[in-house]
């Protein structure tokens, strides 16, 4: 079977890996989206995609648009079998949906039909969901609405971050990819339609989001904490200044304080009253700073009584 990879970011990068890996689904190609400036020096850098796939010696394609008939008959010319997408980033037109013989298949980071869309894991955690996995799926020209070919469900742990849980999910999204890839060559996966009436969209995050509402109960604030670790990181006002909160837990407690205030401490604890309960703060970081414990946080600055904004 001549299939053709397409992704970008690391989410990608375990199930390339597998492909490579395997004598039987080797990508002929791989498709992954055109080198960005990074870095102070804003120099053009290659996706994680990429830098495997060159490792690997296997042909990259960058377009910046896959919507020039040009383009499509460039990966007409490759007589694909099946495109597998993972992350990609790029809208794929019906025409090239048409292309391979065995269609184009993608690897979702959701129980579809639950969060379609660019934040899956995002707003899963946001959400407060206990379970997410990976939906590999047939696509079509609608977001995420593809036929389900195949599902790997896994717990959502209580302390579980944005970052991490992506970490997670790609390693499975790798596993179910081999799983299903031999009925597919087969002729023999069955494609269950997704149920319309339980889709729900994971909205693509905003800086905008990051500032926490110290009226919202502490459940909901440790939630934000964990969706938006790595980006775009929760942050709240102290005394002018944007201070991240990388890292948070909810309690259940009952204080007499207007939210937002940071408690009196106790046992080198950051905490600070919610609409509802207490957070405490566990890692955080101040402008040109370094990523800190609460306890150096403590260390270092005045808490007693100040006002978070």
């Amino acid at each position: 079977m001549k299939i053709i990879f397409a992704g970008t970011p690391e989410f990608a990068v375990p199930t390339l890996q597998m492909l490579l890996s395997s004598k039987q689904y080797r990508p002929c190609a791989v498709y992954t989206q055109p080198d960005r400036p990074a870095g102070r020096g804003r120099k053009l850098k290659p996706s994680p995609v990429k830098e495997l796939a060159v490792k690997s010696g296997v042909p990259v394609l960058q377009p910046a648009s896959l919507k020039s008939q040009q383009e499509q008959r460039k990966l007409a010319e490759l007589c694909p079998d099946l495109l597998v997408v993972a992350a990609y980033g790029l809208i794929l037109p019906q025409a090239v949906l048409d292309i391979p013989r065995l269609g184009c298949i993608n690897v979702h980071a959701s129980l579809l039909p639950r969060w379609r869309g660019a934040a899956p894991v995002q707003r899963a955690l946001l959400a407060g969901d206990r379970q997410t996995g990976i939906t590999i799926m047939k696509m079509v020209y609608k977001l995420d609405a593809g036929a389900m070919l195949h599902k790997e469900v896994c717990p959502i742990e209580p302390s579980e971050t944005a970052s991490e849980l992506l970490d997670k999910l790609a390693r499975l999204g790798a596993t179910g990819l081999a799983r299903v890839l031999p009925s597919i060559e087969a002729g023999t996966a069955v494609a269950e339609p997704q149920d319309e009436s339980q889709v729900t969209y994971a909205k693509k995050l905003d800086k905008s989001e990051a500032l926490l509402d110290w009226r919202q109960s502490a459940v909901e604030l440790a939630r934000k904490v964990r969706g938006l670790n790595a980006w775009p990181v929760a942050q709240t006002l102290y005394q002018g200044k944007i201070l991240r909160i990388w890292q948070a837990e909810a309690l259940e407690a009952c204080v007499d304080v207007s939210p937002g205030t940071i408690l009196p401490v106790r046992n080198k604890h950051l905490d600070v009253a919610a609409g509802n309960g207490v957070l405490r703060l566990l890692e955080v970081q101040l402008p040109g700073g370094r990523r800190m414990t609460a306890q150096a946080f403590l260390n270092a600055h005045q808490t007693g009584g100040i006002q978070l904004g």
